[in-house]
């Protein structure tokens, strides 16, 4: 049996090689590369990303030539696979709002990144999320738990998506999501365990489909 080829954007930020050992791990033939000519003839592309929202689109907009921006949507036009994951998955979104600051996110998903409502900031470490009976992303692994770290994200509902949700105090926060081909996780399923292992399996029979 064939490996999945899926690819990993290096565009400076990201925790890169974890993302690239759990995807190797559950059977995936993974290429690494800062270069998008390496990653388009891929069957799935995963999307890192740590910090500041802000930080991660200004990388996304300086990669080589016109940036990763126009390939990324050229990607996501033709219906590919990617999973964004953490900031990844933030960019996705409409805007992010860091320190009273706006910035343009790629407007894949409709919403805005904004701080957690809560006192305890970070939301960091192991919390149970609610997934939807219909997620493809989660099937199979119930209320099992994964791994947060971040204190920005987006607290409303997502039209026309699957959305899997997590509580942090008084905060309902959007955990994951499915949108077309389009999955994004605000954990780290790279570092979430036996849990973490089986959604990176659900997606690699997802970009084989």
């Amino acid at each position: 049996m064939t490996s999945p080829r899926v690819g990993v954007l290096d565009y400076g930020s990201g925790n890169l090689h974890s993302a690239c050992k759990a995807l190797t791990q559950v059977g995936a033939e993974v290429t690494l590369s800062s270069r998008w000519q390496d990653l388009d003839n891929l069957s799935g592309l995963l999307l890192p990303g740590v910090g500041a929202f802000a930080a991660c689109m200004a990388a996304l907009g300086s990669g080589p030539g016109d940036g990763y921006r126009p390939w990324l949507a050229d990607w996501l036009g033709r219906g590919r696979p990617l999973l964004g994951i953490c900031v990844g998955h933030q960019v996705l979104f409409e805007q992010g709002v860091e320190h009273g600051v706006t910035t343009t996110g790629m407007g894949v998903l409709p919403g805005v990144v904004e701080k957690i409502p809560a006192k305890r900031l970070p939301h960091m470490g192991w919390n149970t999320v609610e997934a939807p009976a219909e997620s493809a992303m989660l099937k199979g692994i119930g209320q099992q738990r994964f791994y947060f770290v971040h204190s920005y994200a987006v607290c409303r509902a997502i039209p026309d998506s699957v959305v899997a949700w997590t509580q942090h105090e008084d905060a309902r926060l959007v955990a994951a999501v499915e949108h077309g081909p389009v999955w994004s996780t605000q954990f780290h399923p790279e570092k979430s365990g036996a849990a973490g292992a089986s959604l990176l399996r659900n997606w690699l029979a997802f970009v084989e489909a």
